[in-house]
């Protein structure tokens, strides 16, 4: 006799993990090593611990958004965006749930070596990292419903992470890496835009007023320009301020050169399945970007 809820297969998981958003994660930690390598700081087993304490804390939020948002109502048969496993029946809540926990776990095992490098300040990043991946959507007041997800998603995926990244190799901050991390968390932040768009007919029918619920599509167009206008400025101002080369204008023109394809993506509006499909290939792309654009600031910030 088969058991009730089977183990679900790799393939299953690997859709929960959601392996295209990861790159949202990777990219602070490039940019902060990039910086401290620049800094003359550079410590390659914390560089690398930061790397995958970032991964398994995004693999972890994405698997508790799978969770509450499925709890919550919010994942329905009638959402447009890729299938979430908890809601197709592929894993149950108890599977999914004990799978979080496991992958938190992992996470805060490789953040206490963070400590032991960086001390107190990275026992509080760690503790409110995990805690924001979870209140995103779980807990009595999920921020993520309530319009405050596209601040947190910048603040952790911006100065937190890259600042983070920098701490534990360096002990200090500079003014250069906070502007440094101003991009990444902009980056980070119109990925999430791009999703909630693509999400705002459902979210709205389940009481999740995210940010773009509440701006709509043109308003949440506006802000999505602002946060590509951010990532341009930013490597601007560092080069007047004689902070870096002007070789790290090239991570600008990593935005530029994107620019029209991004906006048009974004402008084209056909049913809602193919609208759907055109914003989800947009996040990817955004996604890819945000890599790219780490990628050139790093080389930039360095010669």
């Amino acid at each position: 006799m088969m058991p009730e809820n089977p183990s679900p297969r790799l393939s299953v998981w690997i859709m929960a993990a959601r392996p295209k958003t990861l790159w949202a994660s990777v990219a602070p930690v490039i940019v902060g090593t990039a910086v401290a390598y620049r800094d003359g700081f550079a410590h390659w087993p914390s560089a690398v611990a930061a790397l995958f304490g970032a991964i398994f804390i995004q693999i972890g939020t994405n698997l508790a958004n799978d969770l509450f948002d499925h709890l919550r109502g919010a994942d329905t048969a009638d959402r447009v965006g890729p299938q979430r496993v908890t809601q197709a029946g592929l894993v149950s809540t108890g599977q999914i749930r004990t799978a979080m926990i496991v992958v938190f776990s992992i996470a805060f095992a490789i953040g206490i070596y963070l400590v032991t490098r960086g001390g107190w300040p990275i026992v509080a990043v760690g503790l409110c990292s995990i805690a924001a991946a979870i209140l995103y959507t779980g807990g009595p007041y999920p921020f993520g419903y309530h319009g405050w997800g596209d601040f947190f998603v910048f603040v952790f995926f911006g100065p937190v992470a890259v600042l983070g990244t920098y701490f534990v190799q360096a002990h200090t901050t500079t003014t250069t890496i906070w502007l440094a991390s101003v991009p990444m968390g902009a980056l980070a932040t119109a990925i999430l835009i791009v999703n909630n768009m693509r999400d705002i007919a459902t979210d709205r029918r389940a009481g999740k007023k995210t940010l773009a619920v509440r701006l709509g599509r043109i308003g949440s167009i506006g802000e999505y320009a602002l946060m590509l206008t951010l990532a341009i400025a930013i490597p601007i101002a560092m080069v007047l301020d004689q902070l870096s080369g002007p070789s790290l204008l090239l991570s600008s023109a990593v935005i530029l050169i994107f620019v029209p394809v991004l906006l048009k993506s974004l402008r084209t509006q056909s049913g809602p399945m193919k609208t759907a499909t055109i914003l989800n290939q947009l996040l990817a792309k955004t996604a890819l970007v945000k890599l790219a654009y780490a990628v050139v600031f790093a080389i930039g910030i360095n010669i």
